[in-house]
């Protein structure tokens, strides 16, 4: 039986298999951070592997390309090994690499091929714009104008998306499908295994954007059969503020030419002869373009390292718990204030974070921010709130709803104006 006591949560907390990891990051004393599906936090690893890299580079010089604890040369592909179990593949199918729209740009050049009357691009009307803006210019590429070559399936609800009708929009004119992992509003997961096969079903090629689920939930993209995927590794892997990014491309296209090749995605035994016609790499380092951002890169390694050991099934089991209690919470102290949680319910639906939906949903955030809980605003009228398995705890969720509900009973956040700030 649950119970909205301080000592249940208290209870929990002394149960948590993974208490221990919250003690490597670098925690602010009285503050609840719970925007880690924004940006994670630092830990002491990841700080410690960028003192390292810096070391080297104090050290070595330009010999840190090839001395050194992690040689530079071989950094992103010493990474991808790290990386690639996160989303089920091998590590010739990962790189990490770029940013990631960078990525998504890289990804459509290389395997968007129009012919005949597939020509469109399917995507969905709630997902980060960012990868509908890169969706657009590759469009225009091809002198196509969007709206004629850019199919967006439509939300029913404004917050989620139906399987059904983006399978119903897999028309033999369709060449690619982009799609969110977890949408980044919503947090919800969508059905990649059944959306792949669907896609393969109708002859499409299929690529998801994980910004939003690597580091929180599994992934099997090898067994599901995913052509690509891309992803940022500054939320829930916690490698920092423009953190280099990933890309996983499945074996069965490896070989192919990159769409916008650069010097680093040659074969490396052949990068140094410096011959005019490019020799790519046979596995995913193809489709990095340029020197790898090396000191965005470095704490990955001091992070990921973390996700080696605790695992991902126990971070999940664990985040799912700490969503579970915060909605729990939501609902048994908030429910005279007029929030809506419209997050899906289900577990196999739910991802990271819960998004609660107020009228006041700005200047709440801003009255939270007041009272040294960090939120994320979303507009019009959201709140995303990320208890983050790694550092976040069940005390955190309570303090968190209870300051919350001093905020909604005293009214302090009618002090505040109802729109975002210049980053929300």
């Amino acid at each position: 039986m649950r119970e909205t006591t301080l000592e249940y949560a208290k209870k929990l907390d002394e149960n948590d298999a993974l208490n221990s990891y919250r003690g490597e990051f670098y925690m602010q004393p009285g503050t609840i951070y719970m925007d880690g599906n924004s940006l994670g936090l630092l830990s002491k690893r990841a700080e410690q592997s960028l003192l390292t890299t810096l070391d080297s580079w104090k050290k070595y010089g330009i010999d840190g390309w090839t001395q050194g604890e992690h040689p530079w040369f071989y950094f992103s592909e010493a990474l991808s090994k790290m990386c690639a179990p996160l989303v089920g593949a091998s590590e010739e199918e990962v790189i990490i690499t770029g940013s990631t729209t960078t990525n998504l740009h890289q990804l459509i050049a290389s395997f968007y091929h129009p012919k005949g009357k597939r020509t469109k691009i399917l995507a969905d009307e709630l997902n980060f714009p960012s990868d509908l803006y890169a969706i657009r210019s590759q469009l225009a590429l091809y002198g196509y104008e969007a709206t004629d070559h850019m199919k967006l399936v439509e939300s029913r609800d404004g917050h989620t998306l139906d399987e059904a009708d983006i399978i119903q929009a897999m028309t033999d004119d369709v060449a690619l499908i982009v799609l969110p992992g977890v949408l980044y509003r919503s947090g919800q997961i969508l059905n990649m295994k059944v959306l792949t096969e669907a896609a393969h079903e109708k002859g499409i090629l299929i690529c998801f954007d994980l910004c939003h689920s690597i580091g929180s939930v599994q992934h099997e993209l090898d067994e599901w059969g995913v052509d690509f995927a891309f992803w940022c590794n500054y939320k829930h892997l916690n490698g920092g503020p423009g953190s280099t990014g990933g890309i996983y491309v499945n074996h069965q296209h490896l070989g192919q030419n990159p769409g916008l090749a650069g010097w680093f995605g040659s074969d490396k035994e052949k990068q140094f002869d410096l011959a005019a016609q490019m020799t790519p790499a046979p596995d995913a380092g193809a489709y990095q373009i340029g020197t790898p951002n090396i000191l965005s890169a470095a704490p990955l390694f001091g992070s990921l390292e973390m996700f080696e050991e605790a695992g991902i099934d126990a971070i999940r089991d664990k985040s799912l718990k700490l969503t579970d209690y915060m909605m729990y919470l939501i609902e048994e102290e908030l429910c005279d204030y007029s929030f809506t949680i419209a997050n899906p319910r289900e577990e196999e639906r739910r991802g990271g974070h819960v998004f609660l939906v107020h009228e006041e949903a700005a200047r709440i955030c801003k009255a939270l921010k007041e009272h040294h809980v960090i939120p994320d605003f979303r507009s019009p009228n959201g709140i995303r709130l990320a208890p983050v398995a790694l550092y976040n705890t069940f005390e955190d969720v309570w303090n968190t709803v209870q300051i919350l509900k001093e905020i909604m009973k005293e009214g302090t956040y009618k002090r505040f104006e109802n729109k975002r700030d210049v980053i929300a």
